[in-house]
């Protein structure tokens, strides 16, 4: 208790002191957390973070409902005889994020490098322990799609930063002296709504990212500027649970949404994820998309062509975002000049969602029928 270095700390190293002299062999339990938590006269909590530590570094494992167990140790790559580049991401089964890492991995390759994958999981910590492993084995620079829904860069990033060690996101961070990859999202969303408008609707939301969600706070400034640029006065703005699942917390949002006496007869929802639960919930609750209302999204994952109404989105050039971003850290590891950050512009793919298809139809007939009475009546006129 008198020693300065972290409780935890403490109990990793001691653990590994047991598995290093053969005390603790590959396969046996290291004990139950209370166990553990008597062991050493510290706290549950304590515990916890000891073994967090030790499965992140490849000396345990957890098993569900079994226990903590000590690990076979893999045999350590020197990376620094490689020329690696290390890709963290929130979420390997992510479609936004998989296809930059796509993106990355082909750029990777003709320049001759390594490419280590590892995910977060939705961990914050987990998150933080990949950068620093990363860092120890020696990779030369890091790409990083970090799961913070502040949009802030972490400590972690903020130390890479300020140490000149290269790294770079790949997901939105509104620190804008940050090494960054990514698109104009302002301008997407503005992009989104004009296409509503010169659709020609009247009434159109925009369906957010939750309380203090910076990425949803851009795009909606882009849906409010496009509102106002083309002197739209009836608006509506929704969040959804910036806690929850997104695709839950979109359907929950369309539930929510779908009993609304007065209804917008168009939204912008600011992620694809978000817009597809929206939608389920309204054909759940018998409203169709898009007669009843239409919907944009924004990223273009894979799924949004798949949906029941095919899905108009923004379009984000992911696997550009990967090829940037590797050749630029090439560029910090071999100090050459590279931008700190690279915006890219993005493009609109109009589906099903939005109704342009019949709202275009409509709008023909209507013309050709105007075009009909204005012929018949100069014909009139000419006969008189």
């Amino acid at each position: 208790m008198q020693e300065p270095t972290p409780l935890y700390k403490q109990i990793a190293d001691d653990l590994k002191a047991k598995i290093a002299r053969g005390e603790l062999n590959v396969g046996d339990q290291v004990g139950s957390h209370s166990e553990l938590s008597k062991s050493y006269n510290v706290s549950v909590i304590t515990v916890k973070k000891a073994l967090s530590d030790l499965i992140a570094e490849g000396y345990l494992y957890g098993r569900v409902g079994k226990g903590t167990f000590v690990a076979r140790k893999s045999a350590v790559v020197d990376l620094s005889k490689h020329k690696t580049v290390g890709l963290v991401l929130r979420d390997l089964k992510n479609p936004f994020f998989s296809l930059i890492a796509h993106g990355a991995a082909k750029a990777a390759d003709e320049k001759g490098y390594n490419l280590l994958l590892a995910s977060s999981v939705g961990r914050m910590d987990k998150e933080e322990n990949q950068i620093a492993h990363f860092q120890k084995i020696g990779a030369d620079a890091l790409i990083i799609a970090s799961m913070s829904r502040t949009y802030r860069a972490s400590k972690e990033i903020r130390k890479l930063h300020d140490l000149g060690f290269p790294y770079i996101m790949v997901s939105y961070v509104h620190d804008e002296d940050i090494w960054y990859v990514g698109v104009d999202h302002k301008r997407g969303a503005y992009m989104a709504t004009k296409h509503l408008i010169d659709l020609g609707y009247s009434y159109i939301g925009y369906i957010g990212g939750g309380v203090s969600n910076l990425l949803s706070d851009v795009r909606k400034s882009g849906y409010e500027q496009a509102m106002d640029d083309f002197e739209q006065s009836n608006r509506f703005v929704m969040q959804i649970d910036g806690d929850k699942d997104r695709y839950e917390a979109g359907y929950d949002a369309g539930r929510k949404f779908a009993k609304l006496a007065k209804r917008p007869d168009a939204v912008f929802v600011y992620s694809d994820i978000v817009a597809l639960g929206f939608i389920r919930a309204l054909n759940d609750a018998n409203l169709s998309v898009p007669n009843d209302v239409a919907v944009v999204g924004y990223d273009d994952i894979e799924q949004a062509q798949y949906a029941t109404s095919p899905l108009t989105t923004v379009h984000q050039p992911t696997e550009e975002i990967g090829r940037i971003a590797l050749q630029t850290i090439i560029k910090r590891i071999e100090n050459k000049p590279a931008a700190a950050r690279t915006i890219l512009n993005s493009m609109l793919v109009v589906r099903d969602s939005c109704g342009a298809k019949a709202r275009r139809v409509k709008k023909a007939a209507s013309e050709i029928k105007g075009l009909k009475a204005s012929t018949k009546k100069a014909a009139e006129r000419a006969a008189t």
